[in-house]
């Protein structure tokens, strides 16, 4: 495919003057370059079927080879990259006028408005920046959401229960029992729960007693998830089989049993521009927990648009058809075919599943082996947490229905310190945390320390407004417990007391249906 180039009319003279004047001794063709990459930094996108972003052919002409230079190639991905074209597309040639164009006559602007500005000084600035924008560039956390056709045909809005869900979290030492009524607003302002304690000291059977009350008071209209990342053992399995039993979860014990989802199924098959905006999210996913270079980033987006590009109409492709078409780009040893190989031959996800018939309206137990490699694991994990995300959002808000807000799931994330201690996954949760509970989703975060919850950038525990505290480790740290519970001064002696006082199987909380700090058996 040859490209030459024409320039505008009226930009014809401008290239002149700048290669007179701001960048004396250039070559115009090296102007015409500057300008498609300010350009095109600026953040510009054009449409070549929009007369206003077409401009004439009138001005200086650029022969292929002039204006790439040794650099075609480059110039080529740039827009490929930029409009998710492949590197055949006929618009390639229009694209690059329009940003040569659009470029020059920024700089026109900006010269003629600043008379001091040299051309030396926009090239430090710029390029300064650019490296700075390969530093912070980041693919967001927000949901892709479907198109109202796509999502009737592709998503079913759960069931919800919106009756009073008492949960029964202890009792008193003379014995009264204390309730959390997790759905009724007029208390509460979301349903999310933070638990934090040693290990051994009741935190897990407590999890397990909560859920088994949620599929109670909803008569199995609420369902969960409970993500258990540090895998169970085969005693503990056993020990669990009445929880599973009365609660009807299917446990999964990963990769013996493949989760029953395909992780793609959350990218719209549809709408090309959404479908894009999946596949990055799809590929900065692997590429957070794989620690895969740009290259093999964009290696990955490739093979799966490939992917996508060769799957029936109505289907999505499989983990194991990306690996091969990332193989038949470069077959050699790598981070990206080590992680793709080990997700696909592990077969830790299903590759056909009915989404009418999706595993949300069932009680589900993960347990992901401790054998696993720790990046397959990671991986495993924030697929399935974005996949949950990504179809409670396209759904209609939950209903609230007088004082309680209709509930439809409990995601429950054990030992959530070790999978959100990225700043990337911390950005997904806190996302999920904000914006899940309108669909009737509560998250439930169990952790073996608080610290975990007050990271740098972000305290967890502040948003989820509940908050249990088993014993732990540091209980001499009163303003981190403080924080944790989100309790006042006046309540700190009361906590310090209990602190001091908790044995195992006790806890003290910020439980606006009881005394704050006060200590209760769990």
């Amino acid at each position: 495919m040859l490209i030459n180039i024409r320039t505008s009319e009226s930009n014809k003279p401008v290239v002149q003057e700048l290669s007179r004047k701001v960048f004396p001794g250039a070559s115009e063709n090296y102007i015409s370059r500057v300008a498609f990459a300010y350009s095109i930094s600026r953040g510009a996108h054009f449409d070549p079927s929009n007369k206003e972003h077409l401009l004439d052919s009138r001005g200086k002409e650029y022969k292929d080879d002039i204006l790439f230079g040794n650099y075609r190639d480059y110039y080529i991905a740039i827009i490929c990259q930029h409009y998710q074209l492949h590197k055949t597309d006929p618009s390639i040639a229009k694209y690059i006028k329009m940003h040569i164009d659009h470029g020059l006559k920024l700089m026109n602007k900006l010269f003629e408005e600043n008379k001091n500005y040299s051309g030396l000084d926009f090239l430090l600035e710029h390029i300064e920046k650019g490296i700075e924008a390969l530093d912070e560039t980041t693919q967001d956390n927000d949901a892709i959401l479907l198109d109202e056709q796509t999502r009737r045909n592709r998503i079913s809005n759960k069931r919800y229960f919106a009756n009073s869900m008492k949960i029964k979290v202890g009792s008193t030492f003379n014995g009264e029992d204390i309730y959390f009524k997790m759905n009724d607003i007029s208390i509460h302002n979301n349903a999310h729960v933070a638990v934090a304690g040693n290990s051994g000291v009741g935190k897990t059977y407590f999890a397990n007693s909560y859920l088994q009350q949620v599929v109670s008071e909803s008569t199995g209209l609420v369902n969960f998830i409970y993500l258990d990342f540090k895998g169970l053992k085969k005693e503990d399995e056993k020990a669990l089989q009445p929880f599973f039993e009365k609660t009807k979860a299917t446990y999964i014990d990963a990769p013996q049993k493949p989760f029953p989802i395909n992780p793609l199924a959350f990218i719209d098959i549809v709408n090309e521009k959404n479908r894009l905006m999946g596949i990055n999210k799809f590929v900065d996913i692997i590429s957070n927990y794989s620690n895969i270079g740009k290259v093999q980033q964009q290696t990955l987006k490739e093979a799966t648009r490939l992917a996508f590009q060769n799957s029936k109409k109505g289907t999505y492709p499989s983990l194991l058809e990306i690996y091969k078409n990332v193989l038949a780009v470069d077959d050699k040893p790598s981070t990206l075919t080590q992680i793709l190989q080990d997700l696909s031959e592990m077969e830790l996800f299903q590759t056909t599943v009915d989404l009418k018939d999706s595993f949300l309206n069932k009680n589900i137990y993960v347990s992901l082996s401790g054998d696993l490699p720790n990046n397959v694991r990671f991986t495993s994990v924030f697929l399935i947490i974005n996949y949950i995300y990504n179809t409670f959002m396209n759904m209609d808000n939950a209903p609230i229905e007088g004082n309680f807000q209709g509930m439809r799931y409990i995601l429950l994330i054990d030992e959530a310190h070790v999978i959100f201690k990225e700043k990337k996954s911390q950005d997904l949760l806190e996302k999920i945390l904000r914006e899940i509970r309108s669909k009737g989703v509560s998250v439930m975060l169990l952790s073996q320390g608080i610290e975990e919850f007050n990271q740098p950038t972000f305290d967890f525990s502040s948003m989820c407004e509940t908050a249990f505290l088993f014993d732990i480790k540091d209980k001499i740290n009163l303003r981190l417990m403080q924080k944790f519970l989100g309790v006042g001064d006046k309540d700190l002696n009361r906590l310090k007391q209990s602190m001091e006082n908790i044995q195992r199987y006790q806890l003290v909380s910020n439980l606006k249906e009881y005394k704050v700090a006060e200590l209760f058996k769990a």
